[in-house]
């Protein structure tokens, strides 16, 4: 949505200064334990890649709502996940990040057994517990759905609409149903994956990224690539409309050098454009002529978030080894700059001076639907 940046002489502060969300929604444990539970244990969240875990028993495990949940690939290709808790006494059935086993999924405590479809198979002694139920003491599966080659859970027991919730997040901010297909993401190849442990409130990252009244302050390299958001008042429109590239500019690189050559599947229209989507609450999907960035957010404490970046480019880019560092880069230098800005921000959500919050100048006045959404969904 774009803010009106209008300003008259009879504009008073009242019109243009929007109050935010008070600093203990930013600080208190008891506030990140609510979202924990009614936000990121109620919607749609994007969990792993799905070339991550291709081949049969490949696994990956992944904290997300206060929930360790074990994605694992069936003997019959189907990508499942599960709650990685094992039925007999809630030990982690799988206890590395990610792996691969050969036929079944064995809890190291007692050794109950579980196939690639969580199903129970075998446990010490079964026999002598008499006819148990193996499907109902199955590994407990969770919701998931893949997209952008993604897969998405939710542990919800009625889980939202998927198309609503998040398909829709796209088709709004870039206003046409079928754009994103044209970048075709799920057939794009891992080139470059950053971790980033940000000390700080996963809102204010997602805040960070929905508006680019800082750009001209701290992202030298992104406005010279993208002039239109040196100028802070306008850049939120071409945040989801697509900013152009500058008229020297040659790609979407660090230093404005030519990328790659543009996905196939793009037409003129999107070519020399970057678009940026936030789907609430934690993903971050940006889209340039070459490549794809997606950020997955994983908040972990009221002032900690683990941000985990995917660089992804055309296989054949990727296969051939091509140098896309610049293209990398720039994007990376983009991360440090924000996280560290969110990081100078977090102490002062603990201020006497941001007790009751503080303000959203004109081009930032959106970030309150973000924080209506909030509060609605905490309340």
């Amino acid at each position: 949505m774009t803010a009106d940046v209008s300003v008259t002489p009879e504009t008073t502060a009242a019109d243009t200064l929007v109050p935010t969300l008070p600093g203990s929604s930013y600080t208190d444990p008891a506030v990140f334990v609510r979202e924990t539970e009614r936000i990121f244990g109620r919607r749609w969240m994007c969990a792993v890649r799905v070339a991550d875990v291709g081949a049969t028993g490949r696994f990956e495990t992944v904290e997300i709502g206060g929930e360790s949940i074990l994605v694992v690939r069936g003997r019959d290709q189907v990508l499942r996940a599960f709650l990685n808790a094992c039925r007999h006494r809630g030990a982690l059935v799988c206890t590395e990040p990610s792996g691969a086993v050969r036929r079944n999924l064995q809890c190291p405590y007692h050794a109950w057994t579980y196939g690639l479809d969580g199903a129970l198979v075998a446990a010490p002694n079964l026999s002598s517990l008499g006819d148990i139920d193996r499907t109902r003491y199955g590994l407990v599966p969770v919701a998931s759905r893949e997209w952008l080659g993604y897969l998405w859970i939710c542990l919800d027991e009625t889980p939202p609409s998927f198309e609503d919730t998040v398909i829709g997040a796209v088709t709004d901010r870039l206003g046409d149903p079928t754009m994103i297909d044209r970048w075709d993401v799920p057939g794009l190849a891992l080139a470059h994956r950053e971790t980033y442990e940000v000390a700080s409130n996963w809102k204010l990252i997602v805040e960070n990224f929905m508006e680019c009244y800082h750009c001209a302050t701290i992202h030298p390299e992104l406005t010279e690539v993208l002039p239109e958001f040196a100028d802070g008042l306008a850049a939120q429109y071409y945040v989801g409309h697509g900013a152009e590239f500058g008229s020297d500019v040659d790609g979407f690189t660090v230093d404005g050098s030519a990328g790659a050559d543009a996905l196939p599947s793009l037409d003129p229209e999107h070519d020399r454009r970057y678009y940026a989507i936030t789907i609430n609450p934690t993903v971050f999907v940006n889209l340039v002529p070459d490549h794809v960035i997606v950020h997955r957010m994983f908040p972990r404490a009221a002032d900690r978030t683990t941000v985990i970046c995917d660089w992804l480019y055309a296989p054949e880019v990727v296969e051939s080894g091509r140098d896309v560092s610049a293209g990398v880069e720039l994007f990376h230098r983009v991360n440090q700059q924000d996280f560290d800005a969110c990081e100078r921000t977090q102490p002062g959500m603990s201020s006497r001076a941001y007790r009751h919050g503080g303000v959203l100048v004109p081009a930032e006045h959106h970030i309150a639907q973000f924080h209506h959404w909030v509060s609605e969904m905490t309340d």
